[in-house]
């Protein structure tokens, strides 16, 4: 029911196969549990990520609507902001981002590296902004200022967070769900970085229909707990609107120790997860999302927090705002 509920929403087609699901082996002998890690950091468009997904069905909607640009908006170092830009560029579109600077760095690897340097190459005009304190308001005035130019622009949500966008992690949960069984592999939770919820609500959505009992587990890298989960819970509830589909009746599962100092900033234990996984795997995670994650993961793993059983980590992606971190990892 859930696939064929999805067919129903057209799709730009940006990531054509399934991602691969690993297995960890050193990081399982150390932590005595197995571990695999659904790499969504190796989807196709501009050195990967988990937001390709969301795009799949965003820019379907912006090129259906006759967009002739993409308006969206995050941080200097924005993951987001960064595939959307490349998708604009490929798709023949513009593509306007205002940025923050979250952590009021002066760094120039932050300010002018990683992902910034990347939208230089996809072509995107920046507008930069004392903060991001509305963004939808933001996203709306900028909008309405290129209709008063006489184009005709397509905001794209931060992080590609609406039901539309979501149903990315929708098919990703269906892809995850095939590989699962294919590998006759029952884990006992899978773990996600929880930032503008999208990937959450369509991962615990997915999962419900499919796997019911398998807990999706959010760590925040933004907000506290009583924050975020009405944020996941309500794009959940939209999904499932959209879809037509039950929604799931627990509250979504969220754990917010990991976060500080705030959005954007790395902490000793983001660091440490980030140097034990390119140590022990090859595994390079970034110190925004998915370095909050895997040290939420390790310290509720060295806690005994987490159900017994195999752990599934989903890499969002993020590799080359790493680059822009130099000083934090060094």
């Amino acid at each position: 029911m859930l696939a064929t509920a999805l067919a129903r929403f057209p799709r730009l087609v940006l990531q054509p196969s399934a991602t691969s699901l690993d297995f960890l082996p050193r990081l399982s002998a150390e932590l005595g549990r197995a571990v695999y890690c659904k790499r969504d950091d190796t989807t196709s468009l501009a050195l990967g990520g988990n937001k390709v997904r969301k795009l799949e069905y965003l820019v379907a909607e912006a090129l259906a609507e006759g967009a002739d640009t993409l308006v969206t908006a995050g941080a200097i170092q924005s993951n987001h902001v960064r595939q959307t830009a490349a998708v604009a560029a490929q798709q023949g579109l513009d593509c306007v981002a205002l940025l923050e600077n979250p952590i009021a760095t002066r760094d120039p690897g932050y300010l002018r590296g990683g992902n910034r340097l990347l939208l230089e190459l996809f072509g995107a005009q920046i507008k930069s902004v004392a903060a991001l304190h509305d963004p939808a308001g933001q996203l709306a005035a900028e909008a309405e200022r290129l209709r008063q130019q006489g184009r005709t622009p397509k905001v794209i949500p931060i992080g590609g967070s609406n039901a539309r966008g979501a149903l990315g992690y929708i098919r990703a949960g269906l892809e995850l769900a095939d590989q699962l069984q294919a590998l006759e592999l029952q884990p006992a939770a899978v773990i996600v970085a929880s930032g503008s919820a999208g990937t959450q609500a369509g991962l615990d959505l997915a999962l419900d229909h499919l796997r019911p009992g398998l807990p999706v587990i959010g760590i925040t890298v933004s907000r506290s707990n009583a924050e975020q989960l009405p944020r996941v819970a309500l794009l959940r509830q939209q999904l499932a609107e959209l879809l037509g589909v039950a929604a799931p009746r627990n509250a979504p599962i969220l754990y917010d120790g990991y976060h500080g100092p705030r959005y954007g900033e790395p902490n000793a234990g983001t660091l440490a997860a980030i140097r034990r996984l390119g140590r022990l795997e090859g595994l390079i995670l970034d110190p925004v999302y998915t370095g909050k994650a895997m040290a939420g993961l390790l310290d509720l793993a060295a806690r005994d927090e987490l159900p017994p059983g195999p752990l599934v980590f989903l890499h969002t992606g993020g590799a080359p705002g790493t680059f822009a971190y130099g000083d934090w990892l060094a």
